[in-house]
């Protein structure tokens, strides 16, 4: 990092000059989850290596990214937000982006004979929630002024987790009781829950936005 930039994270006074980064990892989180549920639109092993690769490569990028934030949280002085709080939600961003790459590898590795079509709804709900992250980090960049729109967003990521797990239950209980091939119930249902995992990460993020939120006003 150049000096002119250093000098410039000493001198920032507050918790904004990290919301760009947290936005280009909601990016991301967007990006991939997008394309995982594109994976449930083909059956074609070829077209889920080329996109299993390309949210490999966003992975990447994105611990990068990580690796960036942690440099700029030791190297700004003054942060008005928590830096425990921001280092928690850059985490829990990272490890949704680690979920959403594991469950396009397994879909790679299982090679279900076909992908219901209650399992690209699961992913779809998961999508919905990155939308509503993406939304909701520009707040951040002055939380007491945002604190109702924050809420709102959070709530959002939520309902949806919570649609998810109605959905992931549903689904559990159609294979098993219309599947007979059990290696394709196996497979189903581990996808299954990779996905419902995938909701859960994205809300842990959002919990943790709650948190900051929380910390913050306190102070």
């Amino acid at each position: 990092m150049g000096l002119f930039r250093k000098a410039l994270m000493m001198m920032k006074g507050s918790g904004n000059v990290f919301v760009p980064i947290l936005a280009r990892q909601t990016g991301f989180l967007c990006q991939t989850s997008a394309m995982l549920v594109s994976m449930f639109d083909d059956n074609d092993p070829s077209s889920w290596l080329r996109v299993e690769r390309e949210i490999k490569s966003c992975e990447v990028q994105g611990d990068a990214l990580l690796t960036e934030f942690h440099e700029m949280l030791s190297e700004t002085f003054l942060v008005r937000i928590n830096r425990l709080d921001l280092q928690a939600v850059a985490m829990a961003m990272d490890d949704c982006l680690d979920v959403i790459k594991d469950t396009s590898k397994a879909i790679l590795i299982y090679a279900p004979e076909h992908l219901d079509a209650q399992l690209k709804e699961i992913a779809q709900i998961a999508l919905d929630q990155s939308s509503a992250l993406r939304e909701m980090i520009p707040f951040l960049s002055d939380v007491k002024k945002n604190i109702a729109a924050i809420n709102l967003c959070c709530d959002r990521v939520t309902e949806l987790e919570h649609a998810a797990d109605d959905a992931y239950e549903e689904y559990i209980g159609y294979i098993f009781h219309n599947m007979d091939d059990v290696r394709e119930l196996v497979k189903c249902k581990n996808l299954a829950e990779m996905l419902e995992n995938e909701t859960d990460a994205f809300k842990r993020i959002s919990d943790n936005i709650r948190k900051l939120l929380l910390n913050h006003l306190s102070e």
